[in-house]
């Protein structure tokens, strides 16, 4: 890798990281697009670079998880409650979209599929719709299929999940700081249950680089966790005192300009 490589990678990582405590959202809706086009431009195929950008995107989130969850715990912020209902069905989920579904779907499919799945979590994000005051959680088995059906996204999409959980959590009144919290929490069984699949389904995959550990990309992983460890800890802590509805509109607009990206290299690919 060059230096101009490795330096941007550096700064993806830190930006994603703050992020990743600020909103709740794992950092993969940046993290996938922006990682799509550094590994394709290091000379990989677009095919193998949308599912390697995934991936890798997953990977980094297991760390970056940890160091937000942690900072969210101190302040007393996550609803452990919820994270114990619906991890269950998470793991389910994320196994189904990543060994299952995401080896047999065409990169090109995958990056359409994320896009349209940005713009529609950015418009939730712009919209900010309030729900009636008496909707509740549902029950443990409702929260079951709520977790497949997140970690099952979250699977073929690279993301840690928060672009549905948060708005879910709010959608049943779970308070906005509290369901980014959570969210950042949740964060954790999706990508280790994830990244376990793309392993084994890219085993069996050929033209992936030397530095790969099935679909991850090592250089991309490593350069990219250890800056966003640092920097989530400081999106969480921003993330209580700052206008968070405020920065969710902003974040929106650049969710579309990244949605745009990905459905065009899908289309052209």
């Amino acid at each position: 890798m060059n230096s101009v490589f490795i330096i941007e990678l550096v700064l993806l990582g830190a930006g994603s990281g703050f992020l990743a405590g600020l909103l709740g959202i794992g950092g993969g809706m940046i993290l996938v697009p922006v990682l799509t086009y550094m590994i394709s431009a290091q000379g990989i195929s677009s095919e193998l670079a949308v599912k390697m950008a995934i991936a890798t995107s997953m990977a980094v989130i297991i760390f970056t998880s940890i160091s937000s969850v942690r900072a969210h715990h101190k302040r007393g912020a996550v609803r452990w409650d919820i994270v114990r209902k619906l991890a269950p069905g998470i793991v389910i989920g994320s196994m189904i979209g990543s060994v299952g579904v995401f080896s047999v779907l065409k990169g090109a499919y995958l990056a359409i599929f994320f896009g349209i799945f940005v713009i529609f979590s950015a418009t939730q994000m712009f919209l900010d719709k309030k729900p009636p005051p008496t909707r509740q959680m549902p029950g443990t088995v409702g929260q079951l299929f709520a977790g497949g059906f997140i970690g099952f996204l979250s699977g073929l999409v690279g993301a840690g999940g928060g672009f549905i959980s948060v708005p879910f959590m709010a959608w049943c009144n779970v308070a906005i700081h509290t369901a980014v919290a959570t969210s950042a929490a949740l964060g954790f069984p999706i990508a280790v249950a994830n990244v376990a699949g793309y392993i084994v389904s890219g085993m069996s995959a050929t033209g992936l680089p030397p530095a790969s550990f099935g679909y991850i990309y090592l250089p991309a992983l490593a350069l990219v966790a250890v800056a966003s460890v640092f920097t989530a800890p400081l999106g969480a802590k921003a993330a209580h005192r700052l206008p968070v509805k405020k920065l969710k509109r902003i974040f929106a607009g650049m969710l579309y300009v990244l949605a745009i990206y990905m459905l065009m290299k899908g289309i052209n690919s």
